[in-house]
């Protein structure tokens, strides 16, 4: 049975009380409406951990002054029951009070410097921010021995990774595989606000970067494997923030140079902005 906390004095002794009994305690932070990506995460640190708490908070400094933070869906009885499915043995449930206690203007911030400052930093100023400054605090708060993020955010998963090198968080980062549904689109909760006439055309961007693969192992260069890609999108409808191919740690690679590469793209199709990636 899922136990859910709300209070951080708790939710610290819950740990504290696995960590007496010698037990591995795993952690997957969420901001809530799961899907089967999240569950996915839940069952990857099981794996790894004799415990697992799942955190469940809309975060308002990730969202930028455009983005919406009050349309973000909440659907606690739906997020409680799956998590207990996939294995979750608490759930921790913040208060925005809780997380940031001076305030959200006066809250002290965190910022990674080099890996956040491309593509999304580009495209979203400020994300990563708030991204780091709210996964630090449930960090500290939580304090697992190890973390489950997916890959489908694949420049947060390296963000986190430096982070944690950084800090020195003494957390080991797993990264969870992108869960998609049965035409490739990746599982995401921004999924339901497509249209029924959107819905069929977002799984172009799985294409978009299969296609981009196959192109830069024919040979094609950069600038040409990613304004295809672009060009791909575009013709269905898509507004392309960016069709990158990149070296693992986001670097631009030269042509012909050898290397394991990630395609990554983000665009928007109306007014609900997609993200994918694919390693190879």
């Amino acid at each position: 049975m899922i136990e859910t906390i709300t209070g951080l004095d708790a939710l610290r002794e819950r740990v504290r009380g696995w960590k007496r009994e010698g037990l591995r305690v795993g952690f997957v932070p969420t901001m809530g409406n799961l899907h089967a990506g999240h569950y996915s995460l839940v069952m990857l640190a099981r794996q790894y951990a004799d415990r697992v708490v799942s955190s469940v908070f809309v975060n308002p400094t990730q969202f930028g002054p455009s983005e919406d933070f009050t349309r973000y869906p909440r659907t606690p009885a739906a997020d409680t029951a799956g998590l207990e499915g996939a294995g979750c043995d608490v759930l921790w449930l913040p208060t925005v009070e809780s997380m940031y206690p001076f305030g959200v203007e006066l809250a002290s911030k965190v910022h990674v410097p080099g890996v956040s400052a491309v593509l999304e930093g580009e495209c979203r100023p400020g994300h990563f921010d708030g991204v780091c400054t709210v996964v630090s605090r449930l960090f500290n708060q939580v304090q697992p021995d190890l973390a489950a993020f997916g890959k489908k955010d694949y420049q947060q998963l390296a963000v986190i990774r430096q982070l944690v090198a950084d800090l020195q968080f003494p957390i080991e980062i797993i990264g969870g595989g992108i869960v998609r549904e049965a035409d490739g689109l990746a599982m995401s909760s921004r999924n339901q606000y497509l249209g029924p006439d959107q819905r069929p055309r977002a799984a172009a961007i799985h294409r978009a970067l299969r296609d981009m693969r196959q192109a830069h192992l024919d040979g094609a260069p950069r600038a040409v494997v990613e304004a295809q890609a672009r060009a791909q999108l575009e013709a269905v409808g898509f507004a392309v923030d960016y069709a990158a191919l990149r070296r693992p740690d986001l670097s631009g690679p030269d042509d012909g140079e050898a290397g394991p590469r990630v395609a990554l793209v983000a665009a928007r199709l109306g007014t609900t902005r997609l993200i994918d990636n694919l390693e190879f």
